[in-house]
Formats: C-alpha cells, sequence, structure tokens
C-alpha cells in the first residue's frame, strides 16, 4: 500500500513515506493472547450448568469480544492505516479506514521538530516525533514514528529547500555564492541538521567544484 499519487499537487514529488513501527502492535497483540488465554482456560472451569452458567459463560465471551474489538482490531486498523509522508511540499499523516483523519503540515509553515526517544525506543530505531508549526495547530505529537532521528534531517531539509523556493516567488533561485553556501551548511551543522562529517564532505565539494 502506497499513498496515492492523485492526492499529490502538480510538480509535489514524494521524499519519505513511513508506516508506523511495529511496537505499535505489542499492546493489541497482548490483549489477544490475554483473552485467548482467558477463553481457554477460564471457560470450562465456570461452574453450575443451567441458567446461571449461560449468563457467566456469555458475559466472559462478550467481555473478551468487547476487548477484542474495541482494543485490539481497532489498534491494528489505526496501524495498517496510518500513513506518514514527508513531500517536497508539506507533511500528511493519514489514518482511518472508513472513517478518516488527516493531518497537513505546509513545509514553510514548520518552526521546530524535535523527536524523543527511550533507551528501549533507540535500540529498535522507534520513538515520537514533535513538530510545532505556525497557525491553529501549534504543536503535533506523532508517536510509534520509524527512524525519528534521520527524519528528523529530512524534514529539516526539506524545509530549508521550500523556503528558498517560496522566498523566490515560487521560481527557482539564483544559485548562491560559495560562501553563502558554507554559510548556510554551517548553520545546518550547528542546528544538528547534518553531521561534522556532513559537513566536511559538503564543503569539500563545494570548494573542490565537484
Amino acid at each position: 500500500m502506497g499513498f496515492p499519487r492523485r492526492l499529490l499537487t502538480e510538480g509535489e514529488e514524494i521524499v519519505r513515506y513511513l508506516r508506523p513501527h511495529w511496537i505499535a502492535l505489542v499492546g493489541p497483540a497482548a490483549v489477544v493472547v490475554a483473552v485467548a488465554v482467558a477463553w481457554i482456560f477460564l471457560l470450562p472451569k465456570i461452574p453450575g450448568t443451567g441458567r446461571g452458567h449461560d449468563i457467566l459463560f456469555w458475559l466472559t465471551i462478550a467481555a473478551g469480544a468487547i476487548l477484542l474489538l474495541f482494543f485490539a482490531l481497532k489498534r491494528f486498523i489505526d496501524w495498517i492505516t496510518s500513513e506518514f509522508v514527508v513531500t517536497n511540499e508539506r507533511l500528511i499523516h493519514r489514518q482511518g479506514f472508513i472513517a478518516k483523519s488527516s493531518v497537513e503540515i505546509p513545509l514553510e509553515r514548520i518552526n521546530d521538530v524535535r523527536f524523543n526517544q527511550s533507551i528501549f525506543e533507540r535500540i529498535i530505531g522507534s520513538g515520537d516525533l514533535m513538530i510545532e508549526s505556525a497557525g491553529e495547530r501549534g504543536q503535533q505529537r506523532f508517536t510509534n514514528v520509524r527512524g525519528p532521528e534521520g527524519l528528523q534531517k529530512t524534514i529539516y531539509e526539506q524545509a530549508e529547500i521550500r523556503n528558498l523556493h517560496v522566498e523566490s516567488g515560487g521560481q527557482p533561485p539564483d544559485a548562491p555564492s560559495v560562501t553563502e553556501e558554507l554559510a548556510r551548511l554551517a548553520d545546518l551543522r550547528d542546528r544538528g541538521v547534518l553531521t561534522e562529517e556532513e559537513f566536511r564532505a559538503q564543503k569539500a565539494r563545494l570548494l573542490g567544484g565537484g
């Protein structure tokens, strides 16, 4: 399943397409196992026969079914239908099968991008992404994001390109001088978007003319 290209504007291209990390399914999977174990081991041990047995039996079945439908199945549908897309114009988060929800943030409105990872999340490559943008929405939090640090870098890079495009009135900007480009790269390094190694490689490319 990919992001529908019919939803892209003219000239818009997908830079990153992500699905939520599998860690989001751990909770629903635990509920499924717990309900299955309860049905297998508890139902046969319900004492008595007749009407009293029937009521307790069906109450146990109903309680398990409610947990499966309204927690496990809902979380699974949210996971399988959730998409996080970075294009050269905006960020898009879509979720839902029948009832859909969507969050779209133009790149030029993004003020800050932060990520948060616990030690365990860092090991498995998951985390939360916080995006602060101008407008009514303010800060948006996206959980169970795959590779949040790399995604943060991608968003910053695309936002820089988009801002240059917007400032030039939608026309390709004039090629910056070597001094201007070095200053821009240094700023990206200081903000943590580029590593020191990446900065040096880009600097060598500029000074070497290739």
